[in-house]
């Protein structure tokens, strides 16, 4: 039977339910889990769906042996799981946030910038199959990858101060970091009683189901954090609010014995010095997905990351366990001929058990010849074409859970089947065509959309614009599938980020 979500729960806490269901599938935790605990983190980060683009003896050439080293500690700490779960992500479907490059962890380089091992997300015309890959950043001045979009590591978006989020051995951290013990209402703490201060922005007080999807309570301990990895002790920094909208304000403390605080900036500084501020990193600025989902009952400990639910088993309604074993379905039951007939699975295919085979093979050439078809064969034909499972198969596909969406179909279905025409077969064939685009993008073929040079006529000029970033514009030459991620509502540039 096809899942069900609840109708009255928000609509971003729907999108993170349904993240924390099909995203990372359970399968793939155990596999990354079992190879992470005898030391593959290669083998673990193929599991988790993770391109690793590492060549260490070539870092060690360029950088010496310690960098190896702590690299090579930071590898096998690394849980990809883990890190996939925590991910940012977009609206409505909540896939991963394309073209992003994330920083994991900073290293003392011998040169003027410090070498980053960050993560990467494919642009999101070659985001089939939900890929990341992982990679060492060093610097512009070394040889980027032409081929992303995105290849710096992101202010806005970095994880290299949230290490909880990724380590398994700091996952421990994730109750005090993400502010679980703080009451999700009433009046945000750390805003000290000014008199004659500014007032914040409306948005940190705009309320969601329990509280604010603000993070306020624990701003002033993760801007020093901030602050302190970028070489200042005390000072302003920036919340990012919005598209358009940014807070400024100042982390401050009577003296270094006393826990800082922050407050808005007195003087409204020009854009350009805004602009360089520090920026709060998104997974300090936000509430935890996961401890809203739980405070709002829309999960519970057990259906979480194993690493997470460890941290956050407080907040569960039951206790952290595996995750439940799937139901047997029952048989559908059809109306025919006056009777209720059964169809079920018999020999690998979905068959009508209460027919007998020669009149069901008398029946399918009737309807080969153009007859009417028994009630029982139009159910099945039905259940082909546009079974009620589809949307937890396009759910899976969407997040690259293939073996997971081909499982739902060979339950349904039967493994012996064979697929008609229809929404189910077109959602399987879409996925597996744009896989190829995905290979492109990493063999570097194709830098950018394959459309894109069409937008403009194909002429030298729109050429530039496209490998310059430029987006084209729509058209009468724009390919189909460009111009329905462009205009649909569905596929937004911007989303809900974490």
């Amino acid at each position: 039977m096809a899942h069900h979500f609840a109708n009255e729960a928000p609509t971003r806490l729907s999108m993170w339910q349904r993240v924390r269901e099909y995203a990372v599938p359970p399968s793939m935790i155990e596999t990354a889990t079992a190879r992470r605990a005898v030391g593959d983190w290669a083998g673990a980060c193929a599991a988790a769906r993770i391109d690793v683009d590492l060549d260490l003896r070539a870092v060690r050439d360029r950088h010496g042996t310690d960098l190896v080293t702590h690299l090579r500690a930071d590898l096998r700490r690394l849980a990809p799981d883990l890190l996939r779960w925590h991910m940012p992500r977009i609206a409505p479907d909540g896939l991963l946030r394309p073209g992003l490059t994330l920083s994991l962890a900073r290293y003392r380089g011998s040169g003027a910038t410090p070498p980053h091992l960050v993560v990467r997300t494919p642009p999101a015309w070659a985001d089939a199959g939900q890929r990341m890959s992982l990679a060492l950043w060093e610097g512009p001045e070394h040889g980027l990858p032409g081929h992303h979009p995105h290849p710096h590591p992101d202010r806005r978006f970095r994880l290299d101060l949230h290490r909880h989020l990724w380590d398994a051995g700091r996952s421990g951290e994730l109750a005090q970091r993400s502010g679980a013990g703080v009451a999700s209402s009433g009046p945000a703490p750390d805003r000290p009683p000014a008199s004659g201060r500014p007032i914040l922005p409306d948005r940190l007080d705009r309320p969601t189901v329990h509280g604010s999807p603000w993070a306020v309570a624990g701003w002033a301990a993760e801007a020093e954090l901030l602050l302190r990895a970028e070489g200042r002790p005390r000072g302003a920094f920036a919340v990012r609010l919005g598209t358009r909208s940014r807070a400024v304000l100042e982390l401050v403390a009577p003296d270094d014995s006393h826990a800082p605080t922050f407050r808005p900036l007195r003087e409204a500084l020009p854009p350009q010095e805004v602009a360089a501020l520090p920026v709060l990193p998104e997974a300090a600025a936000r509430v935890l997905p996961d401890l809203e989902l739980l405070r709002a009952g829309l999960v519970t400990a057990e259906r979480l990351h194993p690493l997470v639910a460890t941290a956050l088993a407080a907040y569960g309604s039951t206790p952290v366990t595996g995750r439940p074993a799937p139901e047997p379905g029952d048989p559908h039951r059809v109306e025919c001929r006056g009777e209720v007939h059964r169809i079920t699975l018999r020999n690998g295919v979905l068959t009508a058990i209460d027919h007998h085979p020669a009149q069901l093979r008398r029946e399918e050439l009737l309807v080969a010849l153009g007859g009417p078809a028994l009630p029982c064969l139009r159910a099945i034909d039905a259940v082909h074409r546009n079974p009620e499972a589809l949307p937890a198969v396009r759910e899976r596909l969407g997040h690259g859970d293939v073996a997971g969406a081909l499982a739902v179909v060979e339950k349904l279905l039967g493994p012996a089947a064979v697929l008609r025409d229809g929404p189910l077969r077109e959602e399987l064939e879409s996925a597996a065509s744009r896989r190829v685009d995905h290979g492109l993008f990493r063999s570097g073929l194709v830098a950018v959309h394959p459309g894109a040079g069409a937008a403009g006529g194909g002429n030298a000029s729109s050429a530039g614009h496209a490998a310059a970033g430029h987006r084209p514009r729509l058209d009468r030459r724009t390919p189909p599938a460009m111009r329905l991620k462009r205009s649909s509502r569905a596929r937004p540039r911007t989303g809900l980020p974490f």
